[in-house]
């Protein structure tokens, strides 16, 4: 028993020199947690200057955009063809892919052989040799029915401009072929299939390995965002947010990035970190002083290194008796394949006696142990190197993605990564270590990259159709010159008629006078009680206005709520909560016994039949309260008052929320005339001729209308731009077949035009994998505020996909691109067809004033024009355009309508003087 322990001892003891003598020898390929650290931050920095279009032609790392811009959503479908050209033989593929019911992936395959005098060849003879092998496939495959669409994997780094383009930068992996560099590849192809003839193919995708190994994984977890090669070469790809890629244009969406990290370290940036080995192994391959990382980790230089430090150890003494064969001394012969076998857990002594044997070489206990250990030191800095790399994308990805904790899957192949019985275990347990907050999976490709290049091939076919159908569905929302001018010209026509004594009452824009003779001059003065009416809150005001050198206007207020019970009531439940908040203000003001001049903005349709008189037409903006339309809304108030009876009111004049919106920018502009709202509502107001208005009696001086456009086209001139969409709106609104315009200009409506899209195209399968969930059937989920928000410049597609989820929409980096299209588009006809009814208004006072060219402020208020990015640009844009002799100046309201009631009042009381 005790020669047993003292046998076990000894072994125990030998092994343990063994191993501390390799690891003296090998100290600098032994990297700690720290190194590889700093190993990752340099490929950060790398990753950086390769995506930067000023350091990019300098970059070692050379990240190379490959125009595949999403991974599969599992809807793909269809038959294709790939080839998979990248070693000493390629395969050629049939792929079916179907989605119905369950999804499938059926391969069909054979490999034909890349001699080496084809791969050092003329590069014509290589794509002839492709294509022969091609044409064999469909023949044997019985394929040439109909044309197929063809993806190809080519793992050589190739610079893309395109999904079906890639200019190769250089060959790798002993291909050679003369005359290929920095030319076309897939254009090589075509050229061979058409010399070749009867073969019937559309070449739609070039990808590299790595990219056909992501988007494999990918199409079974769609999670999967990163590809990793570990083979005869090695390379990783990732999906990057565009607005990085500064060699593409666009920032939305993200594109897939062939890093090409193999030549980490071209540049120098890795010379502390490589060995006289790695150099060696270097000079001697037929490129040196590239792929310097790619030399430290893949299949193809792996054996070679082990063979170099077993020589060396050899002529030091430490090995073999000093006694190395010729083998040994032999380039090549120390395969790979070795490595792999010595480091297996159980047979790994008993192989490495027979491989050194077979390389005639004498190995004595300890040498099989020492080189047992060599193995392990290359091959573990082969899976600490990739995990350091690896460790820069996922932080990049994550840090990109704004996550504290990144949940990613990224796809792996390589015949290191698969066979080598260590080097997956050891990759994912330092990745992970390295990077705490990315929780990883890894995902074994299971049937290479020829099915990748079909998954690209698919999915470039399945976004062609998609964005086909999108552009089809949103055709109708994007508005030609001619049609624009039409709604110009129509609106002009409405105008007039609205003005005209024998047409005012069919006319669906009513043209309202609303008794304001005149804009602010600057000389009013006084204090002034206001009130704001027009949506869900409701404003009391004190104003006072200081005229003289030091004009100003100073404001006190409070803001109340209109419950929803009360908008939708009785008129008495309405004006009574109004005289409420009205006394609580006045409370809180000491102001109960004053009996100050009001104004009163009320911004819904009313006919007035002086400055203080206002017969509502009808509701609008959700309210409904009852007995109220074509009443006066100045008596409800007065009403309201007495059956309060705490205080008294003096009611100067009732004004729409338009009106006073011009009356406060006209106070520090007297250009201003005209007033725009758009935000819940949209309207315009602006000072006509007194002459043209019928409905007033007076030829003399202006007098401030307002339009009502908002009910532009309810006599159906405007049907041939509206949508279905649009007629979805209005069937689910309060006031069916009322208020057209203003449904498809104002923000109360926007969000529902483009939710009625959203659904649509979702049935359809374009968005959200074809699932309507129940938010999304819920009327008045998408508000207008999240158009503003989505069509943001500086919001990333990221935080757009974090709006869809608090709607309870599941979205992806793809659906987030059509949503923001979607919104685009609705919120961009918008201001366009506001801009063509603001040229009608302004060439209108143009030709009243018998000018060639008038120089006109619009004042505009409104959450619409106010918040949204681009409604502004477009609306302006659009006024430009339509009324080019007409020089517009928009003017943002800055204190509200209220403001504006108490400049009419002032305007109205002729106060000059107090």
């Amino acid at each position: 028993m005790f020669a047993v322990h003292l046998l076990s001892f000894y072994f125990s003891k030998l092994k343990e020199d063994q191993i501390a003598k390799v690891d003296r020898f090998l100290y600098a390929m032994r990297l700690s947690d720290d190194q590889l650290l700093d190993i990752a931050a340099r490929f950060r920095a790398e990753m950086e200057k390769g995506l930067s279009s000023e350091s990019c032609a300098t970059a070692a790392v050379k990240m190379l955009p490959t125009h595949v811009r999403s991974t599969p959503d599992g809807s793909e479908k269809g038959e294709f063809l790939a080839l998979d050209v990248g070693g000493s033989k390629f395969k050629v593929l049939q792929v079916k892919v179907s989605d119905a019911g369950k999804r499938t992936v059926e391969m069909d395959s054979i490999t034909y052989p890349t001699p080496e005098e084809i791969r050092s060849g003329k590069g014509t003879d290589l794509f002839d040799h492709v294509a022969e092998s091609l044409k064999d496939f469909m023949q044997r495959k019985h394929i040439n029915q109909r044309k197929q669409p063809l993806g190809i994997t080519f793992s050589f780094p190739c610079r893309q401009s395109k999904l079906d383009e890639g200019v190769l930068l250089s060959w790798s992996k002993n291909f050679k072929a003369r005359g290929v560099r920095g030319t076309d590849v897939v254009e090589l192809l075509r050229e061979a299939i058409d010399r070749l003839g009867g073969v019937d193919v559309d070449v739609l995708a070039l990808v590299n390995d790595t990219v056909g190994t992501m988007m494999t994984c990918g199409y079974d977890d769609q999670n999967c965002e990163v590809g990793v090669i570990v083979g005869t070469g090695t390379n990783a790809c990732y999906m990057e947010e565009m607005r990085h890629i500064d060699l593409v244009e666009g920032d939305e969406g993200r594109m897939c990035i062939n890093t090409e990290w193999g030549a980490f370290g071209d540049d120098g940036s890795l010379d502390d970190f490589i060995t006289d080995f790695d150099r060696e192994i270097d000079a001697a391959s037929i490129n040196p002083g590239q792929q310097l990382f790619e030399k430290m980790i893949s299949g193809l230089y792996m054996g070679e290194l082990v063979r170099l430090i077993l020589l060396k150890m050899t002529k030091k003494g430490l090995l073999f008796n000093s006694q190395a064969s010729d083998a040994l001394r032999t380039k090549g012969k120390f395969e790979t394949k070795y490595v792999c076998a010595i480091e297996k857990y159980k047979e790994g002594l008993s192989n490495t006696k027979e491989i050194l044997t077979s390389l005639g070489l004498d190995p004595s206990e300890q040498d099989c142990i020492a080189v047992q250990h060599v193995c392990t030191i290359v091959s573990f800095r082969s899976a600490n190197l990739c995990a350091a790399a690896l460790a820069a994308i996922l932080t990049r990805i994550r840090e990109n993605k704004r996550l504290k904790v990144l949940r990613t899957t990224v796809g792996v192949d390589g015949t290191v990564y698969r066979t080598h019985p260590q080097y997956a275990k050891r990759l994912h347990k330092v990745a992970r270590r390295l990077v705490p907050d990315c929780h990883v999976r890894f995902l074994l490709s299971e049937c290479g990259s020829g099915k990748g290049a079909a998954m690209v091939t698919a999915v470039a076919q399945r976004l062609v159709s998609q964005h086909r159908q999108i552009a089809e569905t949103l055709a109708p929302l994007r508005l030609s010159r001619q049609q624009l001018r039409d709604v110009r010209d129509k609106m002009r026509v409405e105008l007039e008629r609205g003005l005209r004594r024998d047409t005012h009452h069919t006319a669906s824009v009513k043209m309202l006078p609303t008794y304001v003779y005149r804009t602010p001059n600057g000389t009013e003065r006084g204090k002034f009680l206001a009130l704001d009416l027009g949506g869900t809150n409701f404003r009391v005001l004190v104003v006072k206005i200081r005229s003289g050198l030091r004009r100003s206007v100073r404001m006190y207020n409070k803001i109340y709520a209109i419950p929803l019970e009360i908008m939708q009531g009785t008129g008495e439940e309405l004006f009574d909560h109004i005289v409420q908040c009205i006394s609580d203000f006045l409370d809180y003001m000491g102001m109960k016994n004053s009996r100050l001049p009001l104004g009163f903005t009320f911004s819904f349709p009313c006919r007035q039949a002086g400055i203080d008189k206002g017969t509502l037409v009808s509701w609008t903006k959700g309210f409904k309260a009852t007995y109220c339309e074509g009443n006066d809304v100045v008596d409800m108030l007065r009403e309201a008052v007495k059956r309060r009876n705490e205080f008294d009111l003096d009611i100067v004049a009732v004004v729409n929320d338009t009106v006073g919106t011009m009356m406060t920018c006209a106070y520090e502009d007297p250009n201003c005339e005209i007033g725009l709202i758009a935000g819940t509502g949209s309207n315009v107001c602006y000072m006509e001729e007194m002459k043209n208005i019928e409905m007033v009696d007076g030829d003399e001086g202006r007098m401030c209308v307002n339009t009502e456009w908002g009910g532009f086209g309810e006599n159906g001139c405007i049907e041939d731009i509206r949508t279905k969409f649009d007629r979805e709106v209005d069937e689910g609104s309060l006031n069916v077949g009322k208020q057209k315009f203003e449904k498809m200009t104002s923000g109360m409506y926007l969000g529902e035009v483009v939710r009625q899209i959203l659904i649509d195209l979702t049935r359809r399968g374009l968005l959200f994998r074809g699932r309507i969930t129940e938010r999304l059937k819920t009327r008045g989920i998408f508000e207008t505020k999240f158009l503003s928000q989505i069509e943001s410049d500086r919001l990333a597609l990221l935080q757009v996909r974090a709006i869809l989820q608090q709607l309870g929409l599941d979205s992806t980096c793809d659906d987030s691109i059509v949503v923001k299209e979607v919104c685009g588009t609705v919120s961009r006809r918008a201001a366009q067809i506001c801009g063509a009814g603001m040229a009608a208004v302004v060439d209108k006072i143009r030709e009243n004033r018998g000018l060639d060219n008038l120089d006109i402020t619009v004042g505009v208020d409104g959450t619409l024009y106010k918040l949204h990015p681009h409604f502004s640009t477009s609306l302006r844009e659009t006024v430009q355009e339509l009324a080019p002799r007409c020089s517009v100046t928009f003017v943002l309201s800055e204190d509200g309508s209220g403001k504006g009631a108490a400049l009419i009042t002032a305007v109205a009381r002729g106060l000059h003087t107090q």
